[in-house]
């Protein structure tokens, strides 16, 4: 069974940092592409960035440019993002998903069932 587990959350101060990762389990995903997304309370989920399997490739929401950086380790089949510069728009719920590319939540096959991202003003 395919798992994806998300950490690294929580409260941090407009400013700050926090560095999210994704582990999966249940099969190797070296040779997919894995994507973040998220979502605020009361708004559709959105693409932030995604990251092809060699991690030759990424691409990123316009809100997230310059301050967002997705990586990967596929001997640890793990996906990161490195926040920096956090915002209180960033807050949400953030989504790792796997087997897929682009910024279309449909392009992807698995999900993680989030992790609670909360920037203070």
């Amino acid at each position: 069974q395919v798992q994806l587990v998300e950490s690294g959350g929580g409260l941090v101060q407009a400013g700050g940092s926090l560095r999210l990762s994704c582990a999966a389990s249940g099969r190797t995903f070296s040779r997919s592409g894995m994507g973040w997304f998220r979502q605020a309370p009361g708004k559709e989920r959105e693409f932030v960035a995604a990251i092809s399997w060699t991690g030759g490739r990424t691409d990123y929401a316009d809100s997230v440019k310059g301050r967002f950086t997705i990586s990967r380790d596929n001997a640890k089949n793990t996906v990161y993002l490195q926040m920096n510069s956090l915002k209180p728009e960033d807050t949400a719920v953030y989504y790792c998903a796997a087997n897929g590319w682009g910024s279309s939540e449909r392009q992807y096959d698995y999900w993680g069932q989030g992790t609670q991202v909360t920037v203070s003003s």
